[in-house]
C-alpha cells in the first residue's frame, strides 16, 4: 500500500489573522473528513504572536509601541511564548490528524533539521533542555520556532524558519521566553546575498512530507478555496 497524500499549498504573503481563519476553515473540513491532511506554506507581514504559555515579560513594550514600529501584535492559542513573524521567514501550518502531539512536534523538528542539512547547514534540536528549547538550532543560535495547537485530533499553527528575514524585531522582545537568545537565519548562516527562500521552501515541503511518511501533492490556493467552498456549500 502506497503512502498517503499530503497536500502542500504555497500561499505567498498572508496577513496573520487571515491565515488563522483559513486554518480554522481547513481544520473543520479535515475534521469532517472532507479534505485530506494539508501543509500551508506562507510568509506573514510583520507581527508578534503570543502563545498559551504564561509570558508576562515576553513583549516588554506595550502593543502600541510595537504597532508604531509597523509590527502587529496578536494573541494565539498555539503552544509556546512570544515570537516574531515577518517577510522572508518561512511559516508552515500543518492541518493534519495526529494522536501523539509530542511525536508530531519531534517529527517537525527532524524534518527541518533535514531541510537545513540539504542547504549545507548543520542544525540540531535541544529537546533535553526543556520545553522552552523546542525548535531547531545552529550551534547556540535559534533558526526555527515551533508552536502547535491541537483540537479534536487536528493540528493547526506549526513552525517558522528564519530564512532571509530581518532579525532586528527579535531584539525588541524576549523571544520564545529565553532572555538573551540569539536568533539566526539561513541567509545569515550561509553568508549569501541572494534569497534562498524559493529553493529552501521546496526542501522543507519535501522533507516534511518524507518525515511524515507521506507523498507530497501540490495544491494551488485556488483549488484549496474551491474545495473549502464546496464543503461550506
Amino acid at each position: 500500500m502506497g503512502a498517503e497524500d499530503l497536500h502542500v499549498v504555497h500561499l505567498g504573503v498572508v496577513e496573520y489573522r487571515e491565515a488563522h481563519a483559513l486554518q480554522e476553515r481547513l481544520r473543520a473540513a479535515r475534521l469532517a473528513g472532507a479534505t485530506g491532511d494539508t501543509l500551508l506554506l506562507l510568509e506573514h507581514p510583520p507581527v508578534y504572536t503570543r502563545g498559551r504559555r504564561p509570558d508576562p515579560g515576553g513583549l516588554p513594550m506595550d502593543a502600541d509601541w510595537y504597532r508604531r514600529h509597523g509590527i502587529d501584535v496578536v494573541e494565539t492559542r498555539r503552544g509556546g511564548r512570544a515570537t516574531y513573524h515577518g517577510p522572508g521567514q518561512l511559516v508552515g501550518y500543518p492541518v493534519m490528524r495526529t494522536t501523539d502531539v509530542v511525536a508530531f512536534v519531534r517529527t517537525m523538528e527532524h524534518a527541518l533539521v533535514a531541510a537545513l542539512a540539504d542547504e549545507g547547514l548543520e542544525a540540531h534540536t535541544r529537546t533535553d533542555e526543556g520545553a522552552d528549547y523546542t525548535g531547531v538550532w545552529i550551534a547556540e543560535r535559534k533558526v526555527a520556532s515551533i508552536g502547535l495547537h491541537v483540537a479534536r485530533g487536528i493540528t493547526t499553527h506549526g513552525f517558522a524558519v528564519n530564512v532571509a528575514n530581518d532579525l532586528q524585531p527579535f531584539e525588541w522582545i524576549v523571544a520564545c521566553g529565553l532572555p538573551g537568545v540569539r536568533m539566526t537565519s539561513v541567509q545569515q548562516e550561509l553568508r549569501r546575498a541572494d534569497d534562498p527562500m524559493p529553493c529552501f521552501r521546496r526542501r522543507v515541503a519535501h522533507r516534511f512530507a518524507e518525515a511524515h511518511g507521506r507523498r507530497q501533492r501540490l495544491l494551488s490556493a485556488a483549488r484549496l478555496e474551491a474545495a473549502l467552498g464546496a464543503v461550506a456549500a
